[in-house]
């Protein structure tokens, strides 16, 4: 799943964080399990404390269908931030793609994919996005050359 043709940085949403000491496996490096859990913190930015902190409404009602992840190379503890990047690779009527990098500057420790698809939780079935869902997701779509 190598990552090759990366979106400019106005269509990637970033999320930094610091690794914890309760991330570290005893291998001395960030467990795998983790870096699911970096992906979910770094989407629920995306899709809700960004737009409540911009005034707008958080986007709500979406559900993962399929997580791809492949590790690059081991997170060691460190002081410096690490970000996970975010970006939309494929948007559909009631679907859609992330692609993830978790990096720093110099590094890229795993690229990860996740497919979202738009759930309606009291009817208990798949939807379609609204056009304000679409809108979002748009600004996260590189435009194809």
């Amino acid at each position: 799943m190598q990552q090759t043709d990366l979106p400019a940085a106005e269509y990637r949403h970033v999320y930094e964080f610091h690794v914890r000491f309760g991330d570290i496996d005893s291998q001395g490096h960030v467990n795998n399990v983790k870096f699911l859990g970096y992906l979910e913190d770094a989407r629920l930015e995306m899709f809700h404390g960004d737009p409540v902190r911009k005034g707008e409404q958080p986007v709500r009602g979406m559900v993962i269908s399929r997580h791809e992840i492949d590790y690059r190379q081991p997170l060691l503890p460190t002081v410096y931030p690490v970000r996970v990047e975010t970006w939309v690779t494929e948007a559909r009527a009631a679907s859609f793609t992330l692609a993830y990098e978790v990096r720093d500057d110099e590094n890229v420790y795993a690229e990860a994919t996740s497919t979202l698809v738009a759930f309606d939780p009291e009817t208990n079935r798949l939807r379609r996005f609204t056009p304000a869902e679409r809108e979002f997701i748009g600004r996260y779509t590189a435009p194809t050359a």
